[in-house]
Parts: structure tokens; sequence; C-alpha cells
């Protein structure tokens, strides 16, 4: 024979988070409670029931039982900005020279404003971590670099053809 549900203790408490429940796990954790107590269900049918492993079903049991008495609190929902190099207010901050300059030709020049966020910080930084950071701060026109940094003018116009033109006849 099976053990009896525990939890009776927890039950009023369950049926009012299903009811007030935000998120799915949340649910799961109060069914986990009361479908067992109020209908007789086994653990593998609450699993079932839930689309969890029955002991997916006691975890979630325990966890709303130590949720609700006060000796866990609640998961955090992730999300957020964890390795932020600057502040939102630090970003537009630094941004504020370059966006002031390109407003009068409307686009912004990534190579350089990467090289001064990196003397900034001290450290390199990704070219992706600069286009996330302009669009954070709502800038989308964007253009290439004018030209490369180690491009030389002078070899280019001798490497160009100086051949005179041909009249077709």
């Amino acid at each position: 024979m099976a053990r009896p549900a525990s939890g009776r203790a927890v039950l009023a408490q369950a049926k009012e988070a299903i009811a007030e429940a935000e998120s799915v796990e949340e649910l799961r954790m109060a069914q986990a409670v009361v479908l067992p107590l109020e209908l007789g269900l086994t653990l593998s049918q609450t699993a079932a029931v839930l689309g969890v492993s029955p002991g997916w079903v006691c975890r979630l049991r325990c966890r709303f039982e130590r949720i609700t008495q006060g000796k866990e609190a609640p998961r955090q929902k992730k999300g957020g900005r964890r390795r932020e190099l600057l502040t939102p207010e630090q970003e537009a901050a630094f941004l504020a020279p370059y966006v002031k300059e390109a407003k009068a030709g409307g686009v912004l020049v990534v190579p350089p404003i990467r090289t001064a966020l990196e003397s900034h910080l001290g450290r390199p930084v990704a070219l992706s971590t600069v286009y996330r950071m302009l669009h954070r701060q709502g800038w989308r026109k964007l253009a290439p670099d004018q030209r490369h940094p180690k491009a030389d003018p002078a070899a280019q116009e001798a490497w160009k053809k100086n051949s005179p033109r041909r009249s077709l006849p």
C-alpha cells in the first residue's frame, strides 16, 4: 500500500496559490499538493496530470511546503544585466559626444566608439558589445568604417590602371 500524501497543513494555501499563480512553476507546485489530497491521486497519476516525473512531483510538493513555511524564498526571475560594463546612464553619457556629432550626418561609425570604450574601460571589448550598447540607447543608423586602418592611399593610387582611354569606333 502506498504511503499517504502529506501536506494537509498547507492545503488551504495551495488552493489559494492555484487561483493566484503567476507562473507555471507556481501552479504546478500548488497542484502537486492539492491533487493527491483532494482527489486521492497517486504520485504517478499526479505526475501524468502535471506533465512531470513522479520524482518531480515530490520535489514540487516539498518545495511548496518549504516556501509557505518560510524556510525557502521563492525563486527570483532571471533577466536583467548581470554583467553590465556601464549602467544605462553611464552609457548615455559615454555616447553623448558621438550622438551629438552624428546628428548632423545621421550615422555613427562604430570602430572609433569601440576604441574609445576600450580605453575608457581599460580592457578589450567585443564589437557586438558596442552594437548592443547603441541598440539599448535607441540608435539604429549605423555606418561602416570609412576606410581600413591599415589602408595606404598612395599604394592604392599606384595600383590603379593609368592607361589612356580608347575611343570606341
